[in-house]
């Protein structure tokens, strides 16, 4: 039997370390919420693969319409020979767009690829070529996306120069002392000393920011930049790709806001762990480039489309919106709880619409002054009492907790007792 530190030792030899693993330890198998390493070791799984699994490990169901799709092909290329998985995933991604009239769907494989094409699509239908980004935003590992990025380590150290013409205006969070008035300000303050808005392409933001701490986007922001984008012909694009399908209590984090936007980017939990993105968009937008200019060999390949059209079901007929309000209003109660203990470590800032839920470790009750080091450390002793949590956050201090919408409450309750317990001082 293979054992944890013999293929943790294997694997450093024989992968660069620039591609981090948060955990060392290696999956044998997983069901919906839990997950069991090579040595028979069981977690219960916060992260779902940093926001994949919100319908959880082997959906049932997603694994069923997979088997189908394998038993009559995988791959053609739809550029080559179209595919009717294909198609109808468009159709229902249409009918679910957040915006009113006519949509259109074009379908990749990474987020970072749904990232960049919607910036094309933007800049065909605009003509212009800036961009323009929010601090804290995670939108790839591309250069493009990296230079889209508002956070420098580890995403941008050591890959500059970057690609030109994208710019960043500072998000809104409360605890860094940054209001919607500053970074409307800010905008404005960009405007005027390094791009003119007539040269602006797109504004792109995360509803809920995710690797930049779990931090809503508050909806006076949405509706001013939408103001801003209708007056300056500028398109706004909601990267839904972390808060999509459900996590946040609706389909797209932005519908929060009543917000319309013009692009949206879809990945992780669209096909339930299979490798497949997006752009939505309106229709006019959409057919801004000329044929052969979008595409990509596996881009929406027919498995992971038969999946995603499974998790839509899923989604739909378990009442997955409605479990995640639920989810979350119960994680958060239990946070609250947590943060009144003195015997706990000191946390703030309990955030997050459905169950995209987050809040901050700081080294001083009532304070908020970032503490990444005991984040990181909370994340170590969760693994070793059986809790695959994650960190995230500016300064690494936010805890960010991403169960499956199809978690059973028992073993929701299970890890939270476990991150509980792992939040103890003495631990």
């Amino acid at each position: 039997m293979s054992m944890n530190a013999d293929l943790l030792s294997r694997r450093l030899a024989a992968v660069p370390r620039g591609v981090a693993t948060a955990t060392p330890v290696f999956a044998a198998r997983a069901e919906n919420a839990e997950l069991w390493d090579v040595e028979g070791k069981r977690y219960v799984d916060f992260a779902g693969g940093i926001a994949v699994l919100n319908t959880g490990h082997r959906h049932p169901r997603v694994m069923e319409a997979v088997r189908t799709q394998m038993d009559a092909y995988t791959h053609t290329a739809f550029q080559v020979v179209a595919y009717e998985p294909y198609v109808a995933l468009a159709e229902r991604l249409n009918a679910l767009a957040p915006f009113k009239g006519p949509a259109k769907t074009i379908l990749f494989t990474t987020g970072a690829e749904a990232v960049e094409n919607a910036v094309k699509l933007a800049r065909a239908a605009t003509g212009r070529s800036a961009v323009i980004a929010f601090t804290g935003g995670f939108h790839g590992r591309t250069m493009l996306t990296m230079a889209m990025t508002g956070k420098v380590a580890p995403y941008k150290r050591l890959f500059g120069p970057l690609p030109a013409e994208v710019y960043h205006a500072p998000f809104p969070v409360p605890q860094y002392g940054v209001t919607v008035e500053d970074s409307l300000r800010a905008l404005e303050f960009l405007f005027r000393a390094d791009v003119e808005p007539e040269r602006v392409a797109a504004i792109i933001l995360e509803p809920v920011q995710g690797e930049g701490g779990f931090q809503p986007a508050p909806p006076e922001l949405l509706r001013a930049l939408r103001e801003i984008c209708d007056r300056h012909g500028i398109l706004l694009i909601s990267d839904e790709i972390q808060a999509g399908f459900g996590r946040t209590g609706k389909m797209f984090g932005i519908e929060h806001s009543g917000v319309e936007p013009d692009l949206i980017t879809v990945a992780k939990s669209l096909a339930g762990g299979f490798p497949l993105s997006g752009v939505i968009g309106r229709a006019a937008i959409m057919d801004a480039a000329e044929p052969g200019g979008l595409g990509g060999t596996y881009a929406g390949p027919p498995i992971a489309c038969a999946a995603a059209l499974a998790v839509l079901d899923v989604i739909a007929d378990e009442k997955l919106l409605e479990r995640a309000n639920a989810q979350g209003e119960h994680i958060k109660s239990r946070l609250h709880a947590m943060s009144r203990r003195n015997d706990l470590l000191p946390i703030a800032a309990i955030r997050g619409p459905g169950a995209m839920i987050g809040f901050d470790i700081v080294k001083t009750r009532g304070s908020h002054d970032p503490d990444g080091a005991a984040a990181k450390a909370v994340t170590v002793r969760a693994l070793e009492k059986g809790l695959i949590l994650l960190s995230c956050g500016v300064f690494g201090e936010t805890i960010r907790l991403l169960a499956p919408l199809t978690t059973p409450d028992a073993i929701l309750d299970e890890g939270l007792d476990i991150l509980e317990a792992s939040l103890e001082m003495a631990s």
